[in-house]
């Protein structure tokens, strides 16, 4: 029987992972065989110049292509994507992101240096490819806009694509929603995240849970997760995949929705408290607002399934969503810090200015880097006049990042299909799905779909 994690356990797992505490990371010299069950000729592993850890492992027969990853050196090398990988002839590796944290500059900068490491180990790459998932993802698609010179193309995974500054406050739209129509009365912050990380946590998931027994409670949330365009569904607490709702189902989407915010390994509440922390020691203030903001326009962006949820579950209560979104709309705004914006501003903001190709994967489950963050980068990169180099792919899964190693290894290997070729070969769901399956016997859950609209795009003009 395996061993189950307790909530609070669970909740210091999401404080590690959202906000990127130190880990061990291995640090072979080059020239070293790689540490065992690794199958490879070679590991070269060390730190860069600001002390970040990388590794990297090149195979006997490598095939000319490099992954950097933002995480890699966080124990990538027994991961079994890394061997899958190798077998194939790529070399793998990059950093952690234990130094830089939210300094996202610093981690794009940090990518290309360890690409550095790696040429002068082993020699120059054929084609050198940013890659990663989270934060990994939002850095990968960051180095492909600021080194498209060094690197040769990206896969970003479930990354924050919708740049730090615009996924910030999509987060803020969610949270204040929540404590003005559910918890104004109480002391549960917004912005200004105490130094008691976890125990906010669980202030907040247990408020959540006694707010999901009343039928004004369901209501509510699913207003606030409807505005935050989160998805309708959800992983279970024990990190097991619930089924998909029906988009008629008004209780099982907005079971997803509250499985989304406050259930699973990794609740949205918990990384919105956990990241928001770091970032606000990081940049020295709030860098989120939503001063001007329409959250009853904000609702009719909204996935149609998410916005009849709504207006049932309202109906259902007796309650006015009209009134609701008048108070919404009466209740003080929070403004940012403009150094802490500016802060964020550099890390990167997306603009769709792209030289190499960039394939993206998201889940459509994803409740941390929200599906809508990728309608996002879509349009800018296609308004740049650059529609030719993307391709944005999306899996029915629940959870952040909860891909096969199958999906995960089809998707490069198109990549290097496009390199090699100079020509996008086909990425349809259908085909992405044998590649998968071919993979690791695993059936592919690619599939055709289409996001909503990202509704805190920044710069909101662009």
């Amino acid at each position: 029987m395996g061993t189950r994690i307790s909530f609070a356990g669970r909740l210091a797992v999401v404080t590690v992972l959202a906000a990127g505490l130190p880990v061990t990371a291995h640090a072979a010299e080059a020239g070293k065989p790689c540490p065992a069950p690794i199958a490879a000729a070679g590991c070269v592993g060390g730190q860069l110049a600001d002390g970040t850890p990388y590794t990297f492992a090149k195979p006997a027969r490598w095939n000319g292509a490099v992954l950097v990853d933002l995480d890699f050196a966080a124990g990538g090398l027994a991961s079994p994507l890394t061997a899958s990988l190798l077998d194939r002839g790529y070399a793998v590796g990059g950093t952690t992101r234990t130094i830089t944290s939210w300094n996202i500059a610093q981690a794009i900068d940090n990518q290309a240096a360890a690409l550095d490491r790696f040429e002068a180990a082993f020699g120059r790459a054929r084609y050198a490819i940013a890659e990663g998932r989270s934060m990994g993802g939002m850095v990968a698609a960051g180095v492909a806009q600021v080194y498209p010179g060094r690197f040769d193309a990206a896969v970003p995974m479930c990354g924050g694509l919708g740049g730090s500054v615009g996924q910030w406050n999509q987060k803020l739209d969610t949270v204040f929603t929540l404590k003005t129509l559910l918890f104004r009365d109480t002391t549960l912050p917004v912005t200004g995240i105490p130094a008691d990380v976890p125990g906010l946590q669980q202030q907040w998931i247990s408020a959540m849970t006694s707010a999901q027994a009343t039928a004004a409670g369901k209501a509510r949330i699913a207003l606030a997760a409807a505005i935050g365009q989160l998805p309708g569904w959800g992983l279970a607490a024990d990190g097991t995949t619930t089924p998909v709702p029906d988009s008629r189902d008004v209780d099982g989407v907005e079971q997803g929705m509250f499985l989304a915010l406050a259930g699973g390994p990794l609740p949205y509440l918990g990384q919105a408290v956990s990241s928001r922390r770091a970032i606000e020691q990081l940049a020295g203030g709030n860098p989120s607002w939503n001063t001007g903001v329409d959250y009853a326009r904000q609702l009719t962006k909204a996935a149609p399934s998410r916005q009849n949820t709504v207006r049932r579950l309202y109906e259902r209560a007796g309650l006015d969503l009209r009134a609701d979104l008048g108070r919404l709309a009466a209740e003080p705004r929070v403004s940012a810090d403009p150094a802490a914006v500016r802060y964020l501003e550099r890390g990167i903001v997306f603009t769709g200015a792209l030289r190499i190709p960039v394939l993206t994967v998201n889940g459509t489950g994803d409740q941390i880097s929200t599906v809508a963050q990728q309608q996002s980068y879509g349009a800018l990169v296609r308004q740049a006049g650059n529609a030719s180099l993307l391709r944005q792919t999306y899996v029915q899964t629940a959870g952040h990042c909860t891909y096969t190693t199958g999906e995960q290894q089809a998707a490069v290997d198109r990549m290097l299909t496009r390199l090699r070729t100079g020509h996008w070969p086909d990425t349809s769901p259908g085909t992405l799905n044998r590649l998968a399956a071919a993979g690791d016997a695993t059936p592919g859950r690619y599939l055709s779909y289409t996001p909503e609209q990202f509704n805190r795009r920044y710069p909101a003009g662009h």
